[in-house]
Parts: C-alpha cells; sequence; structure tokens
C-alpha cells in the first residue's frame, strides 16, 4: 500500500457530509476562539441526554442492572440477538421487540422477522447492504439523515432524491417518487416521525406511499427511530400497517423514545405478512451478514424485555410533554427573529426545519457561514440545513431544557440584530 493506494488502485473516501463532522467542526470553532467565555449551547445534536429534564425510567436502568448482576449475560450472544428479546409468546416475553411493535399492527410479527442491531445506524446499514447490487438506486428523503447517503456510498448504491414539501407539511413528493424510479430502484426511504422536518405523516399519506412503491415494485424502509414521539394532530402510524400492500423493512431503537442513545439497541424487522422476506434465500442472505455484525452488549439485550414490559406510560407522557413544550418555546421565539422562520410547526420528533432569509442579513453569505459566524460570536450551536440537503435552511434541536433553550435563541436573536441590514426591524 502507497499513497493510499492498493495495488495501483486508490481508495477512496465518500465526501458526504455527516452531522456529527460538522458538528465538530463548528465546536472547534468555538474552541479556537479565545475571547469566547460564555457556556456553549447546543441545539444541533439530537441527545437529550444531555439535559437534565430527559432522562431515562428507572425501570430501564433496574433491568440492565438485574441482567448484569445476574452474571448470566457475559458470554456471545447469538448473531441475531438474544432469544428473549426475539420471541412474541405472551407466556415467554409480553413485551419482547415483536409483541411490541406488534400492538401497532394489524398484523403479527414473529420473532423470525426481528433483528437485533447496534442502533438505529446499523440497522440502516443493513437494509442498504442487504438491497446493494450493481446498477442499483435507492430513493432517498431531501432533507434527510445524511447517514443514508453515507452508506450507500460505501455501498456503491446511487442516491436518488424526492423532495419533502414544506408547504405541505413536509410530505413525501409522491409525483417525483414516480418520476424517479426505474427499473434498477430497489427501495425508498420514508422517516416517521421526520428527521430534520419534525413532521409525522397521516395514515392517509403513509398508505399512498405504500400504494405507490407497490406500483413501482420496491420496498419501503421506513425509520421509525422517533416512532411514538409524536404530539400535533397525527398519531403515530406505524409503516408496517401497511405490509400487505407493499414489503416494509422497518428500523427503529429504544434510543430516543427511552432516552439511551448510548446504549446501542436497535432492530432491523421485516413487516411483509405476504411473506417475500421469508424466501430461504433472503432470510439466508440476511442471516449471514449478521455472522459479521457485532450486536448490542449481551446484557444490553437481556434488559430488553423488562424494559418493554414494565415501563410506565406515565414516562411516555411526560417526555412528550416536554417536548411539546420546547417546540412551543422554539417556534414562538423564531417569530421574534424576521430572517429565521418556520413554515411547519413541528409535531413530533426533536428537531425542525428553519428557513433563513439572507436578504434581511448583511455579511452572511449562507446557512453554513451563518452556523459559523453564531456559533464563535454567541456559542450556541445550529446544524446548517446543508448538512441535511437543504441550503440555506437550519435544522435546530429542541431536545433541549426550556431554561437553556431561551437562552440559545435569545443569542440567535441578538446575533440576527447585529448583522441585520434594517437593524430597527429586529
Amino acid at each position: 500500500m502507497e499513497n493510499g493506494a492498493v495495488n495501483g488502485y486508490e481508495m477512496e473516501t465518500p465526501k458526504n457530509i455527516t452531522i456529527k463532522g460538522i458538528l465538530s467542526l463548528l465546536m472547534e470553532s468555538i474552541d479556537d476562539d479565545k475571547n469566547h467565555s460564555r457556556s456553549v449551547i447546543s441545539l444541533g445534536m439530537g441527545d437529550p441526554t444531555a439535559h437534565s429534564c430527559f432522562h431515562t425510567t428507572h425501570v430501564a436502568q433496574e433491568a440492565v442492572i438485574d441482567a448484569l448482576q445476574s452474571d448470566k449475560f457475559n458470554g456471545y450472544a447469538p448473531t441475531v440477538g438474544l432469544p428473549q428479546t426475539r420471541r412474541n409468546e405472551l407466556h415467554v416475553v409480553h413485551w419482547a421487540i415483536a409483541e411490541y411493535l406488534s400492538c401497532d399492527l394489524p398484523y403479527k410479527l414473529s420473532s423470525d422477522d426481528v433483528f437485533i442491531t447496534s442502533g438505529c445506524t446499523q440497522a440502516i446499514d443493513v437494509a442498504l447492504t442487504m438491497l446493494a447490487r450493481p446498477r442499483a438506486n435507492i430513493l432517498l428523503p431531501r432533507p434527510g439523515f445524511p447517514i443514508y447517503e453515507l452508506c450507500a456510498a460505501f455501498r456503491s448504491l446511487e442516491v436518488r432524491h424526492f423532495d419533502l414539501l414544506p408547504e405541505k407539511g413536509f410530505e413525501a413528493d409522491l409525483d417525483a417518487i414516480s418520476a424517479l424510479a426505474d427499473q434498477n430502484t430497489v427501495a425508498l426511504v420514508i422517516i416517521n416521525p421526520g428527521n430534520p422536518c419534525g413532521n409525522v405523516y397521516s395514515y392517509q399519506h403513509l398508505k399512498k406511499i405504500a400504494e405507490t412503491a407497490e406500483k413501482l415494485k420496491i420496498l419501503v424502509i421506513a425509520d421509525e427511530v422517533y416512532g411514538h414521539l409524536a404530539f400535533g394532530r397525527n398519531p403515530f402510524v406505524p409503516m408496517g400497517s401497511f405490509g400487505s400492500i407493499v414489503p416494509v423493512l422497518t428500523l427503529g431503537s429504544l434510543s430516543k423514545r427511552w432516552m439511551v442513545p448510548g446504549w446501542r439497541l436497535g432492530w432491523f424487522v421485516t413487516s411483509d405478512p405476504s411473506g417475500m422476506f421469508r424466501n430461504p434465500k433472503v432470510v439466508e442472505r440476511i442471516k449471514k451478514y449478521f455472522d459479521i455484525l457485532g450486536g448490542p452488549a449481551t446484557f444490553i439485550q437481556a434488559a430488553v424485555p423488562g424494559i418493554l414490559e414494565q415501563t410506565d406510560e406515565v414516562f411516555f407522557k411526560r417526555t412528550i410533554n416536554i417536548l411539546k413544550q420546547t417546540s412551543d418555546i422554539c417556534c414562538d421565539r423564531i417569530k421574534e427573529i424576521p430572517c429565521i422562520s418556520c413554515p411547519h410547526k413541528p409535531e413530533g420528533s426533536m428537531a425542525v426545519m428553519m428557513k433563513l432569509n439572507l436578504l434581511l442579513l448583511e455579511d452572511i453569505s449562507d446557512d453554513i457561514d451563518f452556523c459559523f459566524k453564531l456559533a464563535r460570536e454567541e456559542s450556541v450551536i445550529i446544524l446548517p440545513g446543508t448538512a441535511v440537503g437543504l441550503k440555506n435552511w437550519l435544522r435546530v434541536t429542541f431536545a433541549v431544557d426550556p431554561v437553556s433553550l431561551e437562552e440559545a435563541l435569545g443569542r440567535v436573536k441578538s446575533f440576527c440584530q447585529r448583522h441585520s441590514k434594517q437593524r430597527e426591524r429586529c
């Protein structure tokens, strides 16, 4: 190997933007500024555990402690997960993953439909790896979650983007999906509740997505890592509800609903009552790939049944109430800033897209310039929309304690006032 080449073949690194990458650069820009003295407030990363108002339930903590102290789960787990986390028989585990997901579906998942992953990110990698083949393409939402583009680049999957429509609550542009798909399209990705838009799709829109995918003879990858985190007019409806129309790969995790992203417990589920994924060759391919992967820690897997069975609804309601409160604060404070607007008030997840009006600002060239100058001047981190596919927009995470959120948005307002072309209007 010489100069990055193996036997004369140069290995290329994908140039895709990542959220962690750009947030690290924003933090470095603050660290390089010797004049900053205020505490840094991040509205950039979807990790609510940094704030004391967001913490997991004691049930989850005790389930992990019990599993660890039992001394039964220090060895390797089977490659597709411990049986305790995969069965759906009520007499064994009432709230194991298959049963937990089946509660919201018009059919029952079996344990064979469930595969345990190290967080939802690994589930994304599994899904794209299983679908990759020469000349294949995949349809991704814009704005979206950039890990999909990165995984696709490593798997040589061509990416085609369909727009989410702000004027329609960030619904998927179904006409664009139909126009983009061809004989080499393997799947389309739907993120619901939406990251980065904070939208929650209606039953009717999800059904139209399923019907569109069925006509195109492609499957749907449903990213539901924010499942059940809905606080607006639309309740959360799992895409698997339409599994009888089109095969669905459901991706999810404990991370967001239980506030434990660091535990890395996710799932890859074939929601497919018609049985396409039960083809022996397909099943064997999935199982073989899981032989390569290292799943979550065995004792975390062992804790899953207790976590799913014993978590009280009060815990979930408390989380929803705080997210509703902080999303309201976010939208109300943004109304005080003329150069930033919120086309669609969030109804779920932990983030919202805001539109920048650069015509009202001086010496700000684009969303990236805005975010770096904001970080250096106000010690506030916001993700530029370019990172998720929308130039001159901002992704604001509102999973922040209310006091810090008020302080951060007050600093954003001051920043915009200083950079306004018509300062008296701010």
